[in-house]
């Protein structure tokens, strides 16, 4: 009995100690001072190149680190735990991204930790405040390419110098429970941008910035997005689309329980005029509180956002089957709802239902434009139809 005893112990000493030399410490003592970028580096490597994985523990603390890249694909599940903060360098040299990761099956980023992006140092600049493609000024704060079977909890993202979160080529992704801050006037600092990608779940996230809080581009498919908070910033966005031949469609898209407090805009689907084809299709947003938004419900296919672009003609991204239910609050404006859609490819199966949309001082009716407009007002409704259709 005695010798089973103690093979099981060394057993299980064996798998314990196995499991903490997994574990990957990032040393305090450079709190503040040094570059950590070699040594996350390091660290990734180490933890990537295991074949049961690996932890990288980012201790409480200030870390500066450069832009970096972390490249599967790696052995195992590799566990990123942040409860420091990881400071971005003032003038991103370096590339479109602080931190990348790319080509990842299995990632875990969690912890109470501040991935702040410095962005102040950037906003200033002409190419970040008109919008330009990303420059190596204009860095997103955290990139995932090509990233499958992912999980961010509980961090924070603060002033990025563009967009905060970007998601490209991901599949089962899934978001919960962070903060992301910038200025209401911070350019571009988009919350989340989603973008051919799959199965994306968004949860539990108070987003705060200078655009949208989350936004979705071409090829996102799948998306379920709830109990966001989100103010200030441009609200949660279905486009820009309708600028490249190459777009995949946006389909299966869920927006629900969340609240939108003093935003430029609530739910929005937006497309250039003279546009290329796409398709927008099977898009909910449902459970929606709207705190004195000035666009609160909006389909914008004439989208041109300052002097960019110039409307050449009907935007041809197809827009059907969107549902707006139960979205109720105050509007800053008398529109509360404008359905403005292409001549081309009018707008098909639109249902707005139960709204209930007045003006600031909570009393006075908003009324809602329409045009290239097909679809119903149902239930009880204020606004009750388009006060205009064309």
């Amino acid at each position: 009995m005695f010798p089973l005893i103690l093979s099981i112990f060394l057993t299980c000493m064996a798998s314990c100690l196995g499991h903490l030399k997994n574990v990957y410490n990032i040393d305090s003592s450079s709190n503040g001072v040094s570059d950590m970028t070699q040594t996350l580096l390091n660290a990734w490597s180490s933890a990537c190149g295991n074949d049961s994985g690996g932890t990288v523990n980012v201790p409480s603390g200030t870390f500066k680190l450069n832009t970096v890249t972390f490249q599967g694909p790696c052995k195992g599940i590799v566990s990123f735990k942040v409860n420091g903060i990881l400071q971005a360098p003032t003038d991103s040299k370096g590339g479109a991204d602080w931190i990348k990761f790319s080509n990842v099956y299995g990632l875990q980023i969690s912890g109470s930790g501040t991935f702040d992006g410095q962005g102040s140092t950037a906003w200033k600049h002409t190419k970040c405040n008109k919008g330009s493609s990303q420059s190596a000024i204009c860095t997103t704060s955290l990139k995932f390419n090509d990233v499958k079977n992912a999980t961010i909890q509980g961090i924070t993202s603060l002033n990025s110098k563009f967009f905060h979160l970007a998601i490209t080529r991901c599949e089962n992704f899934s978001i919960n429970e962070i903060t992301i801050t910038a200025p209401e006037d911070s350019p571009n600092t988009d919350g989340i941008h989603i973008s051919n990608s799959n199965k994306v779940q968004v949860s539990n996230v108070k987003i705060g910035t200078g655009d949208d809080c989350i936004s979705l581009g071409p090829g996102s498919t799948n998306i379920n997005i709830s109990s966001v908070k989100c103010g200030p910033g441009h609200g949660i966005s279905i486009g820009s689309l309708g600028t490249s031949s190459d777009e995949l469609p946006v389909q299966g898209v869920t927006v629900s329980d969340s609240s939108f407090t003093g935003t430029q805009n609530g739910a929005r689907i937006k497309t250039f005029g003279s546009s290329v084809s796409n398709n927008v299709s099977d898009v909910i947003f449902q459970n929606i509180d709207v705190n004195d938004v000035k666009n609160p419900i909006i389909i914008d296919q004439q989208y041109c956002p300052g002097s960019s672009c110039e409307e050449k003609g009907d935007s041809l991204v197809r827009i059907s089957n969107v549902k707006f239910i139960n979205i109720k609050g105050t509007s800053t404006s008398d529109v509360s709802v404008q359905l403005n859609c292409s001549a081309s490819v009018p707008c098909q199966e639109i249902e707005l239902q139960d709204l209930k949309l007045t003006c600031k001082d909570g009393q006075a009716t908003t009324k809602a434009t329409c045009s290239n407009f097909k679809g119903t007002f149902e239930g009880d409704q204020d606004p009750p139809n388009c006060s205009n259709t064309a």
